[in-house]
């Protein structure tokens, strides 16, 4: 109402004075246009106004227009998580006895395996050839759930692929297991006496899926140390510099020969009945009976290889029944396990190479006349990959000293093999010790507080590792370890054992699982050395089987 009598007062001004009608005018429009906008700003003074509406502050004009501005992001759903006691990173046989007896203790644990398939060189491999471990005297050390395997070889029930896989899945049944996956990132937190603890890891599954999984323990059991090596770790010193190499390389990695339609009556009554200077021309020695054959290196080595990264030793062959045959003597030089490509590349020059070895066989051995070949493994053997410190690195020493530790979980025994590599094609045995002890920290990643090192991962030096290595005497060790992890679930760390606790472990894993880890004496070969022989011997200066010839005590 007060807007209207303003309108009407500036009217009437106008018409009474005349002299000022157009001035008056012109100043009624301005006024009028004052009192239309006054009226309008009160309107809107009452009501909403909308963004189109609102005069933008200075600061506000410079802005981007909200049409435009760039929607809020939508916050990324959380990981998928799981907790469990015991995670392994891969399937290696070895391993999978400390899985198996992780859970027969009680505790959870989950199997992570960055290959495609599980089953590592025993089952993707096929490297069906198993290798015992004997003291001096000749008895089997075979101890714990792999007793129940080299049993089955031996007395040849466990000799075919499918055999091998049962066994594997049974030691396996109702733990569960992720193939094809690749882990992304790893969380830690400080941990006893200085040293780093694993939290979790990030890893993407098999079907893309991003996961993350926490664990007390993590353990590493693949071939080529792929959660170990992206961890802070020392790397020690391989067989290049036994071999006086530049570069690093490592044993030579296996390709097992499979041959069908061998007529192996026929091959070991023909071998038998060669006397031994026959043997020797024809086959450069070695032994056949009605499972195995063993060298023959004569034969082998008179093949001539296509080409330098390939080379076929001595025969590891095994009847697996029905005619079928597996051969361990293929090697493939220069494999790097870490490198997918490498390994792809390294299978097809055993499959170029081993029809032609095929025609050698049918050539120089009786009863291979009609052999074929059998198909070819999907994966290789791979002997070795970086040898990365463990709280105790095992040394030739004590294998060749008989050395027992306080902290035994395995008894171990084979000859120290080593397999070739380019530098050194056929390889050297450094010695054989009859037995010796391998302790817990060997197994125990320096400056990680939950992280075991499996199987082929054992901390030991190069040249330690040629017996170290064998799949008995790591099989044990981890067994070992999955028993003791359920024992001292809540109460201690690994590292935290101390000789009271031994006096208690010890005799359970004797008496409730047949493992015997005390009491064991072997046989010292380098009794009286001195502390120069001894040391010279760990380094590679001395090679035993030589120098002990010549020694004078």
């Amino acid at each position: 109402m007060r807007q209207h009598r303003q309108d009407k007062r500036i009217g009437a001004s106008g018409k009474k004075r005349g002299g000022w009608l157009i001035g008056g005018g012109v100043i009624a429009v301005i006024l009028l246009a004052f009192g239309l906008y006054a009226f309008w700003s009160n309107k809107n003074d009452e009501e909403p106004r909308t963004a189109s509406e609102t005069s933008p502050s200075p600061i506000a004009a410079t802005a981007s227009p909200k049409s435009s501005a760039s929607p809020t992001p939508t916050p990324a759903p959380p990981l998928p998580e799981e907790k469990v006691d015991v995670v392994l990173i891969g399937s290696e046989m070895e391993g999978m006895y400390l899985a198996r007896a992780a859970k027969d203790e009680g505790l959870t644990v989950k199997i992570l395996d960055p290959r495609a398939k599980a089953g590592g060189q025993l089952i993707q491999g096929e490297m069906l050839f198993l290798d015992e471990t004997k003291d001096d005297a000749g008895r089997l050390m075979v101890q714990g759930r792999a007793k129940e395997l080299f049993d089955g070889f031996r007395n040849g029930k466990i000799r075919k692929l499918s055999e091998f896989t049962s066994y594997f899945e049974k030691l396996g049944k109702d733990i569960p297991i992720e193939s094809g996956i690749a882990i992304d990132s790893i969380e830690t937190a400080p941990g006893l006496n200085g040293s780093q603890a694993i939290q979790s890891l990030v890893y993407t599954d098999g079907q893309k899926t991003k996961k993350k999984i926490t664990a007390s323990y993590f353990v590493e059991n693949s071939d080529y140390a792929a959660f170990a090596s992206k961890l802070q770790v020392t790397r020690l010193p391989g067989l290049e510099k036994f071999y006086g190499q530049d570069n690093i390389e490592y044993m030579s990695a296996g390709m097992m020969m499979k041959f069908k339609n061998v007529d192996w009556k026929t091959f070991n009554a023909s071998f038998n009945a060669l006397s031994q200077e026959e043997k020797n021309k024809k086959y450069g020695g070695g032994y056949v009976n009605e499972s195995y054959a063993i060298g023959l290196s004569g034969m082998t080595s008179a093949y001539k290889p296509s080409n330098d990264r390939v080379f076929l030793r001595g025969l590891n062959a095994v009847s697996q029944r029905d005619g079928e045959v597996i051969i361990n003597a293929f090697l493939i030089y220069t494999v790097d396990p870490s490198n997918q490509q490498s390994v792809d590349e390294a299978i097809e020059l055993g499959k170029k190479e081993m029809p032609l070895i095929l025609n050698h066989f049918r050539k120089s051995i009786a009863g291979w006349e009609k052999a074929e070949l059998n198909g070819f493994p999907p994966y290789l053997y791979i002997r070795e990959f970086n040898h990365y410190e463990t709280d105790y690195v095992l040394k030739v020493s004590d294998a060749l000293g008989a050395r027992m530790f306080e902290d035994n979980v395995s008894i171990a025994g084979y000859p120290l093999d080593l397999q070739g590599t380019s530098a050194n094609k056929w390889g050297i045995e450094m010695g054989r010790p009859d037995k010796y002890g391998m302790p817990l920290r060997s197994f125990l990643l320096k400056n990680y507080e939950n992280v075991i090192m499996a199987g082929k991962n054992v901390g030991s030096s190069a040249i330690a590792y040629g017996s170290a290595r064998i799949q008995p005497n790591t099989a044990l060790a981890a067994e070992s370890i999955g028993v003791i992890l359920g024992q001292i679930k809540d109460k201690k760390k690994l590292r935290q054992l101390d000789a009271s606790d031994w006096t208690k472990l010890h005799p359970y894993l004797e008496t409730k699982y047949q493992l015997k880890l005390t009491g064991v004496k072997g046989n010292n070969k380098i009794a009286g050395w001195t502390e120069d022989e001894i040391k010279k011997l760990d380094t590679g200066e001395i090679v035993y089987p030589t120098y002990i010839k010549k020694r004078k005590p």
